[in-house]
């Protein structure tokens, strides 16, 4: 996500560092870059407006102009303004009502409002420990009910049974109803969606609304529609008392202008990002994180937070002994590192989130893709255990085998063996104090190491 509008910016300050102090010709020429920067990302205008306008003028301020390295007070001031732009602060969702707590999700046909009721499901399930039951008051479209059952039954929630023959209202208070009586936490309602705003479908969603009197109201939009996805959340605000937004598909949004609009234009906050197709694909959104990313700063809370919860702390600390004891990595090593890295998201997320990946070359950051892990996991998948074990074993007979065997070529086998061969190499270097050395010659380039 943000991917164009963040290399337009980092292009833009890095230009800007090279000067000594800022005049108003280069800052005149920074903004403007800025400017056309945010309307590519599908900004909305008067957004882009606001926002150059505010930096302009703190800007112009006493902080940037008598900083000893004015670019990087400038930076800081854009930083923080798009922390303003977006919310501030993660704004999280309120459980806090007499269970159960209902929330009622809204939005256009096609922007994902049931595989967010899944996920959201599965959220509150395994991080916030809550009992949650999910129920669909879609009525029109072909199967809606069925797919949030089967949905349901992948992430282990309770379902509310429902059928096109009832009316939206009815099945909403049924399942409050339902959880009410069982006790639960938190009930979700689906709701049907339109291709389009129509009175129809506002009054339907309207009658839902006052029937159950929901906790939060959230509105979700495909974040790739742009303006389009601002536009609707305005027409939805205007007709409910939204409580938040949820972005889905921004892992496929390279733009960003919903985001960075849609809480200026209607005053909600977006709770949520929806960023996969998995279960577990649902981020909440914290704004200073973004605007991390958006600079090119990374952000580690993040990749700390998702390695914490992902991890298998267990294999961590065997592998830690292993190589304590002065044993060598096999490829059954390797596999678990790879699929503990699918599991905190793929390479490419990491990267994101990584402080200065974005200076990685590109033909570096065009290799980090989720493809290539999962074909070197069924390659290992296709050796046998002692083949695993013993690298050195696999000759040519075994190669074609394997690679037959996990619908490769043999090229992409020896590609896998010599990536092997390389990180041995690496861990051998480290075990012999290489680490110290790397860090010694990182002392006096990074804080907290001079």
């Amino acid at each position: 996500m943000f991917d164009n509008l963040s290399q337009r910016l980092q292009d833009t300050f890095k230009r800007l560092r090279g000067h000594g102090r800022l005049t108003e010709d280069n800052m005149r020429e920074t903004l403007r870059e800025v400017r056309v920067a945010l309307l590519e990302a599908d900004v909305a205008v008067p957004v882009v407006k606001a926002f150059v306008e505010r930096v302009r003028e703190r800007a112009a301020g006493q902080e940037v102009l008598t900083s000893l390295t004015p670019g990087q007070a400038l930076i800081k001031v854009v930083y923080d303004e798009l922390v303003e732009l977006m919310g501030s602060a993660n704004d999280a969702l309120n459980l806090s009502a007499r269970p159960p707590a209902v929330i009622l999700f809204a939005g256009l046909q096609g922007a994902g409002k049931t595989t967010t009721v899944a996920k959201l499901g599965r959220r509150l399930r395994t991080r916030d420990h809550k009992s949650v039951l999910v129920a669909s008051a879609d009525i029109y479209r072909p199967a809606a009910i069925e797919q949030l059952r089967k949905l349901a039954e992948a992430v282990e929630v309770e379902f509310f049974e429902s059928n096109p023959r009832q009316t939206p209202v009815g099945i909403a208070t049924g399942a409050v109803e339902a959880a009410r009586r069982k006790v639960l936490d938190v009930v979700l309602i689906d709701t049907a969606g339109r291709l389009h705003v129509d009175d129809a479908m506002m009054q339907e969603i309207q009658a839902v609304h006052a029937a159950i009197q929901p906790v939060e109201t959230l509105f979700v939009v495909d974040s790739m529609a742009g303006q389009d996805a601002v536009n609707a959340a305005q027409a939805f605000n205007a007709a409910l008392p939204l409580t938040g937004v949820v972005l889905t598909k921004a892992d496929g949004d390279a733009r960003g202008g919903a985001a960075l609009s849609v809480r200026h234009v209607t005053g909600k906050p977006i709770k949520f990002l929806g960023v996969g197709e998995a279960p577990d694909a649902l981020e909440p959104f914290h704004p200073e994180r973004i605007a991390s990313r958006i600079l090119g700063m990374g952000d580690v809370l993040s990749l700390v937070e998702e390695a914490q919860r992902t991890v298998d702390h267990a294999k961590v600390e065997q592998l830690t002994q292993k190589l304590k004891k002065g044993k060598g990595l096999d490829l059954e090593d390797f596999r678990d590192q790879m699929l503990q890295m699918q599991r905190m998201g793929g390479l490419s997320s990491l990267l994101e989130k990584l402080p200065g990946a974005d200076q990685l070359p590109a033909a570096a950051r065009e290799q980090a893709d989720d493809s290539q892990i999962k074909r070197l996991v069924a390659i290992i998948n296709s050796m046998t255990p002692e083949e695993r074990r013993n690298p050195d074993i696999i000759r040519g007979s075994r190669k074609r085998r394997i690679a037959g065997g996990s619908g490769t070529q043999v090229q992409d086998v020896n590609r896998l063996l010599k990536q092997f061969t390389q990180m041995e190499r690496m861990m051998k270097q480290l075990r012999k104090g290489g680490l110290q050395r790397m860090l010694a010659g990182m002392r006096g380039r990074m804080p907290g190491l001079s």
